[in-house]
């Protein structure tokens, strides 16, 4: 009995994977509730913020539908020693050629190497989020990464697990939008310290993002 199954594996992985990709075809364009801008804080922390603007082709290699980026910087201090940055990249749809880059190919490519990677849990006001937890090196210089993705009523750090819900969602429920959130902290007071800053600044950021995110 089992043999005849697995007669039939090749056969059922076909289907179900052509089934897929009819549906990342098919799917639909899901605008914001709200815009980015209104939902994250003019400061964290007494740290006061600035929006930064992406140049057009930037946007356009990207591919996102919507963006928020935005400098914390305490005040009082050299600004390129103490900051927060918050990215966020919003997609409506993902299709070939206007979707999620990981940041695990991105920040390699501007000249950061990794060199510790791990995915730890935030307690947030809406529940525990998996976030990935990124050291990277450029030279002398060190920095912090958190980032996740959030959307379709997830906050999901695995990239594989990304990809599948993706695929079943984009099957099932024709919707594939999604956002990718990236925390960068320098580390200039040691790495704990730079990892509490974007912690609580995560932990406050992924109840916000969910109300400008549809449902």
């Amino acid at each position: 009995m089992m043999a005849r199954w697995l007669r039939w594996a090749p056969a059922v992985v076909l289907g179900l994977g052509a089934l897929l990709v009819v549906g990342i075809d098919t799917q639909r364009s899901v605008e914001l509730q709200r815009e980015l801008v209104e939902v994250f804080p003019d400061s964290v922390g007494g740290w006061g913020g600035r929006e930064i603007t992406m140049t057009d082709l930037e946007v356009e290699v990207s591919g996102v539908s919507e963006y928020h980026l935005r400098f914390y910087e305490a005040p009082g201090t050299a600004a390129e020693n103490s900051w927060i940055s918050l990215y966020v990249g919003y997609y409506d749809r993902q299709v070939g050629g206007r979707s999620i880059h990981s940041p695990k190919n991105c920040l390699p490519g501007a000249g950061w190497a990794p060199l510790q990677s791990t995915v730890i849990i935030l307690e947030t006001s809406t529940g525990p989020a998996k976030v990935n937890r990124y050291l990277l090196q450029n030279q002398d210089r060190l920095a912090l990464v958190l980032y996740w993705y959030q959307g379709r009523g997830r906050v999901q750090a695995n990239e594989y697990l990304v990809k599948w819900d993706l695929l079943r969602d984009a099957a099932l429920r024709k919707r594939s939008d999604e956002a990718l959130v990236r925390i960068v902290v320098p580390i200039t007071d040691g790495e704990e310290s730079a990892f509490l800053l974007a912690s609580r600044a995560a932990a406050e950021f992924i109840p916000r993002l969910a109300t400008a995110l549809p449902s």
